[in-house]
């Protein structure tokens, strides 16, 4: 306890890490000032219409859009997007690379040119994806209130000026935000800036969530005894498996020492369980929202003959239904599989093992090496792949159960997480991640005993 409290005192005493560490919290705390600024050209009266029937009109729905953004989508803030569209590009980029040959080259035969040029290509495809997904918003938002629009949004007549200015004004702020996170991990901490950036979005809903619970008169107490055994549980559940990995026994090569050839050297590779992160929910979410802001193009006029199948495709995948929930547990698993795959085929270990001249014991060098590993690595994604998809729709789980309380229409039934479990496991990754990076630069400045992690 006392070498813990030292290293925290540290934290204050280096100047540079108490300047790392100032430059991030006013960085973050621009970023969630900035949240706050609306759209131009909302009708304020007409979201704040919306906000309040939420609950009779696919209110889950905008729940789950809310999520991950610290409420910037429920006020139709600029940043409403934050930096998910820069997310969803840099997913599709590293998926493209082992599919196009000529990238996957240029991969392997300069790593650091190649890391450039992917990411010059994220951003690229980042602008229109934020195109994308600043006109779903909007058509979503429009289609939930069809007699008094949110926004008027069109490209024809006197409606392109406007259109186009609240187009480019949410675009410019995914930028920003993107932006921001840039410069944390440059100035701040380092290598953790749009983490940080979701993380603030995140977290930032946890005091109105908890306030909601402690307005639940009837069953308050319940709730947030409930809150907290579902927290701790949940939490050390995340962190026992994103801890958990498998050792596969690795023999090097001796070395020539003089005349002498030293012994071969015992070693392991580990292999995590859950290899892909929180990348899995995040895509899964993604095109679970497509058929919605898909459906939204055409929800827009009550009187037409195919108003009511486009509502009810917004309802079915709007997080209101049991099929959204079981479709959102397979794909959390498959997707779980593929990326992870496409991950474990990008580290080619069976290559680089066989260069240094190392071997498994039992396994023949080179592609019998990857291919083994690559049976290991699938069967131990196996619970990884589980744990995900059960902690994406574990929300859904515990409504059932209070339901069958008696409670599901509760305030503190939609809050008891405080943040959904989904943003839980990305606090406690982030969290881990980031005292992980500080622990680092404690010890480059010669502080050798910091157990902030341990």
């Amino acid at each position: 306890m006392k070498n813990s409290w030292s290293a925290w005192r540290y934290l204050w005493k280096s100047e540079d890490i108490r300047r790392m560490l100032l430059i991030t919290l006013l960085l973050l705390v621009i970023y969630r000032l900035a949240a706050n600024v609306p759209v131009p050209g909302i009708d304020p009266a007409a979201l704040e219409a919306l906000r309040a029937t939420l609950a009779n009109q696919g209110g889950n729905f905008f729940g789950i859009l809310d999520l991950l953004s610290g409420g910037t989508v429920s006020r139709f803030s600029l940043l409403s997007m934050g930096v998910y569209p820069y997310i969803t590009a840099q997913i599709i980029i590293q998926l493209l690379v082992p599919i196009i040959p000529a990238l996957q080259k240029r991969m392997e035969d300069n790593p650091t040119e190649g890391r450039k040029e992917m990411e010059r290509w994220t951003y690229y495809l980042t602008v229109p994806m934020a195109a994308l997904s600043a006109i779903g918003q909007i058509n979503i938002f429009n289609s939930f209130s069809p007699g008094q629009p949110i926004l008027d949004f069109g490209f024809s007549g006197a409606q392109i000026l406007p259109s186009l200015t609240a187009l480019l004004a949410m675009m410019a702020g995914t930028m920003f935000a993107i932006w921001l996170g840039e410069l944390i991990s440059e100035y701040g901490i380092r290598g953790q800036g749009l983490s940080l950036i979701i993380f603030a979005g995140i977290v930032a809903q946890m005091p109105s969530n908890l306030y909601a619970i402690l307005l639940d008169d009837q069953n308050r107490w319940f709730m947030l005894a409930l809150m907290v055994v579902v927290i701790v549980l949940t939490v050390f559940a995340i962190v026992y498996v994103q801890q958990g990995q498998r050792n596969v026994p690795v023999m090097y090569p001796g070395r020539r020492v003089g005349n002498r050839m030293s012994m071969p050297v015992k070693a392991s590779l580990p292999l995590k369980v859950n290899m892909a992160g929180m990348i899995p929910l995040i895509f899964a979410s993604a095109i679970l929202q497509f058929p919605a802001i898909l459906a939204s193009y055409f929800a827009t006029d009550p009187t037409a003959s195919y108003y009511q199948f486009a509502r009810g495709v917004q309802t079915t995948f709007g997080g209101d239904s049991a099929t959204y929930w079981i479709t959102y547990f397979v794909m959390v698993v498959v997707l779980t599989f593929f990326y992870t795959d496409v991950l474990f085929t990008q580290q080619n270990y069976g290559d680089n093992l066989k260069r240094v001249g190392a071997q498994i014991p039992g396994v023949n060098r080179g592609a019998p090496t990857q291919r083994y590993l690559t049976r290991v690595q699938r069967r131990i994604t196996l619970p990884g792949a589980l744990f995900l998809g059960l902690v994406a729709i574990l929300p859904f789980i515990l409504n059932l159960l209070l339901q069958g309380l008696g409670m599901g229409q509760s305030a503190g039934a939609t809050n008891i997480f405080l943040v959904s479990s989904s943003g839980l496991l990305i606090v406690v990754g982030v969290v881990r991640e980031t005292f992980s990076t500080i622990e680092a630069e404690l010890k480059l400045h010669g502080y050798q005993d910091s157990i902030l992690v341990r």
